[in-house]
């Protein structure tokens, strides 16, 4: 298991990483909308669970539901996606260690943003042409319950239940993070999405799948309003949850105190399991002058190399 310090280092890593991948915007685009299109994935798996559950009126419906949408934060872990929830904590690190601007990191999340989005709605095409939750359905039963239930929540409730979600899905990514073993990974963020499901808490990406299903199929709850009104006040409860209660804290958290030694970069341990091929590689001698002093070290020092 990684200590907190070079966990932090790896998630400044991941931001500067974010950050750089604007400067190829296509490449940008899809792994978002792939993000999006993974959590939309969640929402489907969950209404299509826990829908039947919900019309029963069984009580262990939330439950079902929760334990079944960890499947979609994993997919984004496991299988590569820029999520906008886990982002917010990962950039406020990379901005607290001056990795990266916080101008850079606020643009970079926007982006990011929107990407979920376009690929989150093009997602619920897919499925409302599917059928799978229309009107009639148990699954689109529970869609049109949902959005119901989110279009009479207040704007505190919707920035508060936000707040509460991103703190458990940060949460999941940090553990996540934090762990060697890939198991361990998947069951840390199945435990963490099960709370925030279970517990009705507001997720601003996955909403947009939810919502995108509302607004194509008609229901009456899903206004274009209603949607912006809960993307705005959901994503900045998501902000306030990542960035702030876990992203910033684990940031001042890993701040050397005085006396205390820095962490360097090269603590940072690489994904791969087995050693890198510049570890493995035999390191070559450098060559010598007269007084055997490598003549990279004597052009370092601004001595010139001997010929």
């Amino acid at each position: 298991m990684l200590s907190i310090e070079e966990a932090v280092e790896t998630q400044v890593e991941n931001a500067h990483h974010k950050v750089e991948l604007l400067s190829t915007p296509w490449l940008f685009l899809v792994r978002t909308m792939l993000a999006g299109a993974y959590i939309g994935i969640g929402v489907v798996i969950m209404v299509e669970a826990g829908g039947p559950l919900v019309a029963a009126a069984n009580p262990f419906a939330p439950l079902v539901q929760g334990m079944v949408f960890g499947v979609a934060l994993t997919i984004v872990v496991i299988g590569g996606g820029e999520l906008a929830t886990s982002a917010m904590m990962m950039l406020t690190q990379g901005a607290m260690r001056r990795r990266i601007t916080w101008a850079r990191g606020g643009l970079t999340l926007l982006a990011v943003l929107g990407g979920n989005l376009v690929g989150a709605f093009l997602f619920a095409v897919l499925v409302h042409l599917s059928g799978v939750t229309a009107p009639g359905t148990a699954a689109g039963d529970q869609i049109a319950r949902m959005i119901e239930h989110k279009a009479h929540e207040t704007n505190v409730q919707l920035f508060v239940r936000g707040i509460l979600c991103n703190l458990l899905v940060c949460l999941g990514v940090w553990c996540a993070t934090k762990l060697r073993d890939e198991a361990a990974k998947i069951m840390a963020i199945f435990a963490c999405v099960m709370v925030f499901i279970t517990s009705g808490f507001e997720h601003v990406v996955a909403n947009m799948t939810t919502m995108s299903l509302g607004v194509i199929g008609g229901l009456p709850e899903a206004t274009v309003l209603e949607f912006a009104r809960n993307m705005l006040f959901v994503g900045l409860g998501n902000t306030v949850g990542g960035a702030l209660l876990v992203g910033a804290a684990y940031a001042y958290r890993a701040t050397p105190r005085v006396g205390e030694p820095a962490v360097a970069p090269a603590a940072v341990v690489a994904p791969s399991v087995g050693p890198s091929d510049e570890a493995a590689a035999p390191v070559a001698p450098q060559p010598t002058d007269q007084n055997d002093t490598p003549r990279a070290a004597r052009a370092g020092r601004g001595e010139p190399a001997v010929r």
